[in-house]
């Protein structure tokens, strides 16, 4: 079979089986394109099932002499091992030829990470006194209250705070569903926005359900929220790379530094698939619950 029939094969594969966004989808489209040009460019030309152990060596050789980066490189050489994975579980091919490849040595370099007091003086720094102030307030309390993906802030709905449990639902990647304890903290400035502020908004048809709107009344963008961050921290001199995704690993950071139990950061974070119906069987609720509540700072 030629490379447009494989490669179609492997989308529909990780659409429907893996359930992964379209985002992901199409990165690793496009990785498995990259190799299948190199191949088609080869004399004779190589189709799928041709592809050993030497070809992908040459590819990684080829894009190295170009210039990328070995992050870029390994990047690339993770979709083609699934790639292949996929065509040997179909058994298109007997043999994974990147079974044995082993992905370039990468520099180890840490993100940017806010200290427990950075992290107060942009929460508590926050422009109460403009429009969108309690918005932007609970917005970032929720996101270091529950180590959000940026993602998983936007999609954020109403629907999904359960006050009584301490307890929201978030939809991760894959449409996933976890619970996350969330502190009354969080809770505290949720409340106020959605009480005096955002009944003022002027809500979207379809948009009723969504927590965090912008001023014209529609779910709140990822750039929105980059921007929001943005100013806050330059407002207040902070000399660091932040980002939204700086929340979530301020979340994970600050409580794995003061002893959380790494299994419990890793459920919160979305590493483990917890649905809302499985939640009272399959999870200890009280004691997760009790982890990040005991070791959360902004709980505290």
């Amino acid at each position: 079979m030629n490379w447009n029939i494989q490669i179609k094969s492997f989308l529909t594969y990780l659409r429907l089986e893996k359930s992964l966004a379209k985002n992901s989808i199409e990165a690793y489209e496009r990785d498995v394109r990259k190799l299948a040009s190199f191949c088609e460019g080869l004399n004779p030309i190589q189709l799928p099932k041709q592809v050993d152990a030497n070809t992908i060596r040459l590819f990684i050789k080829t894009i190295t002499e170009i210039g990328l980066s070995a992050t870029s490189q390994a990047r690339i050489l993770s979709g083609l091992k699934a790639f292949f994975n996929f065509l040997f579980l179909e058994k298109e091919i007997i043999v994974d030829p990147t079974e044995f490849i082993d992905s370039p040595r990468l520099g180890r370099k840490l993100p940017d990470v806010l200290s427990i007091e950075e992290m107060n003086k942009i929460l508590e720094g926050i422009d109460l006194s403009r429009k969108e102030g309690h918005r932007n307030r609970a917005m970032l309390e929720v996101m270091y209250s529950c180590g959000l993906r940026v993602s998983e802030l936007t999609d954020f709905r109403i629907s999904c705070i359960y006050y009584d449990e301490g307890f929201i639902r978030v939809i991760g990647k894959g449409n996933k569903e976890r619970l996350v304890p969330i502190g009354d903290e969080a809770l505290k400035w949720m409340s106020i926005y959605l009480k005096q502020d955002r009944v003022h908004f002027p809500i979207q048809h379809g948009q009723e359900d969504f927590a965090f709107l912008n001023l014209r009344g529609k779910k709140i963008s990822r750039m929105s929220v980059f921007n929001i961050i943005k100013d806050a921290v330059e407002r207040l001199g902070i000399k660091k790379q932040i980002s939204p995704h700086t929340f979530r690993h301020s979340f994970a950071t600050h409580l794995v530094e003061a002893g959380a139990d790494l299994r419990a950061v890793q459920e919160m974070l979305g590493h483990a698939s917890i649905t809302t119906t499985e939640i009272y069987t399959h999870l200890d609720r009280l004691r997760l619950k009790e982890e990040i509540l005991s070791f959360h700072p902004r709980y505290k």
